[in-house]
């Protein structure tokens, strides 16, 4: 069974990657939830990312703010997909300093990367990815994107009644 490691450098960061869970969890896949400061804890981080494979986890979902260097150091030391969520933290510019320290990663460290607080979407890639290779994953992810589009349906509905 696939599970997903959302990880990110403090619990101020919860409200947003809380997202990611509920996400993971709607599609059933197993997540479990930790804080990993690249600045404050760097023996966790070493010692989380080397061995996140090993500990049964088939994807990462970092999040950060600030200088938010968590994603792209987790991605530096293990080999699992890592994708980055941008916080917009207290001590932010309006959110691009997160946004770009995750993005603009060196060429041969990837980082799949999010909007803004975009940690429901990085839910929903995790399970994408899980869903390539696992059937039962992937027609949770058909369902919800068809009722995604009968959202969209009845809405149009709704406005038409409406004018």
């Amino acid at each position: 069974m696939s599970k997903v490691a959302v990880i990110m450098g403090s619990t101020s960061d919860l409200p947003v990657m809380q997202d990611a869970v509920d996400m993971l969890k709607e599609f059933g896949i197993a997540v479990e939830v930790d804080i990993v400061s690249a600045h404050r804890t760097p023996e966790k981080l070493f010692d989380f990312s080397k061995n996140a494979h090993k500990k049964g986890y088939s994807v990462i979902i970092a999040g950060a703010g600030g200088a938010a260097h968590l994603p792209g150091m987790v991605a530096s030391l293990s080999p699992l997909p890592v994708i980055g969520v941008p916080v917009k933290s207290s001590n932010s510019i309006d959110g691009w300093d997160s946004v770009l320290s995750i993005l603009q990663m060196p060429g041969g460290v990837p980082v799949a990367t999010v909007a803004l607080n975009g940690a429901k979407n990085a839910g929903i890639l995790a399970a994408q990815i899980i869903g390539s290779a696992d059937a039962k994953v992937l027609a949770k992810i058909e369902a919800y994107k068809e009722s995604l589009k009968e959202k969209v349906i009845k809405g149009a509905e709704e406005v038409r009644k409406k004018s």
